[in-house]
């Protein structure tokens, strides 16, 4: 397991992001969706927590076969998926990423948002229960990114709101901006397989941290599209931007509503995303033979087999054969004291 804190700071306040987050990931998993690969939307809806109170819960696909190392496409299967399971309890939220493929992965990951430039030094206090952890500063403006994810418009040394007017964050930025909000990311990383562990882990939280690095970059370049919005309609915009994304994956939604479907008693049940496995061993009624049929006979009733009397004349015999009967019992009769008398005399 390797456990990392990363704090991002951003040109923000807690409440505003409440929406730019919302839009930003929409928009973000639209644009590095590509037929066959990207994210698709399984399930977006309302939920309750008992102790979080009511919140948003998402599960997502996220299919990056080709942005895996060369070492890792060697032993996973073309068609690969990660689950993501989102619990929005903002400003608190969970994500869970989990492979079925690779039951001993998961990466699990706490997020609180406060209204400062990342000086909380006990956050995290609770969850992380005396726990070491290494805590990671991100830059949006000046951390190095990924050349292929690099866009001048969202390059912020040079960016400026028209809306808002705030930008261009200039060296050190965080120590005189405001407003500035600070997103606390509690990443734990889990690869219990020897030989691989520390090299994968450590190479997923690379992932991750460029990944957290330009979703919060394009969170401010795009505050001009978001920051008018209300819940309502960036909620719209969620619902407009999934069915475009899995549509440009290759996803379409079935033509039956699954929950609809009642489902069989040997079932198996599971999570909504998961394919159903039949736990019952009666074979299907495609399969059953039919009781009325008539089985199908091992021997013949009866064996058709020459005369022993007459199979040593030369000349043959026009007496009929000798039928031997199947039911041996019921049809073969006792040979008669003048039958015997005639044999002997031959």
């Amino acid at each position: 397991m390797l456990l990392k804190e990363y704090r991002i700071c951003m040109p923000l306040t807690v409440e505003e992001y409440r929406i730019g987050q919302l839009y930003m990931i929409s928009k973000h998993s639209h644009e590095q969706s590509d037929r066959g690969e990207g994210v698709e939307v399984v399930q977006n809806e309302p939920f309750d927590d008992p102790a979080h109170g009511q919140g948003q819960f998402t599960e997502k696909r996220v299919y990056l076969n080709s942005k895996l190392p060369t070492w890792a496409q060697a032993v996973v299967p073309k068609i690969f998926y990660v689950t993501e399971k989102a619990w929005n309890y903002y400003p608190y939220t969970k994500t869970e990423y989990t492979c079925s493929f690779l039951p001993k992965f998961s990466i699990h990951i706490e997020t609180k948002y406060e209204d400062n430039k990342g000086s909380n030094d006990n956050i995290f206090d609770s969850e992380l229960k005396e726990q070491e952890r290494e805590v990671c500063f991100v830059d949006i403006a000046y951390d190095e990114i990924p050349e292929r994810y690099y866009k001048e418009s969202e390059d912020l040394r040079y960016f400026k709101s028209d809306k808002t007017s705030r930008g261009i964050l200039q060296e050190g930025w965080k120590d005189t901006q405001d407003p500035i909000m600070c997103s606390y990311k509690l990443v734990t990383v889990k690869f219990e397989v020897w030989g691989l562990q520390t090299r994968v882990e450590q190479f997923v939280h690379k992932v991750v941290r460029d990944v957290l690095l330009l979703g919060h970059r394009q969170a401010f370049a795009w505050v001009d599209e978001w920051i008018d919005m209300t819940m309502d309609e960036v909620r719209e915009f969620e619902c407009t931007i999934q069915e475009a994304t899995n549509q440009k994956i290759g996803i379409f939604p079935p033509s039956i509503s699954i929950s609809e479907t009642p489902l069989s008693s040997c079932s198996l049940t599971g999570p909504a995303s998961a394919p159903t496995t039949p736990m019952c061993t009666d074979a299907p009624e495609s399969l059953t033979v039919s009781k009325d049929r008539p089985r199908k006979k091992s021997a013949p009733e009866a064996l058709t087999l020459p005369d022993p009397a007459t199979s040593g004349d030369p000349q043959g015999s026009a007496a009929g054969p000798v039928t031997i009967s199947n039911h041996l019992q019921s049809s073969t009769q006792p040979a008669s004291n003048k039958d015997i008398d005639e044999m002997d005399k031959q």
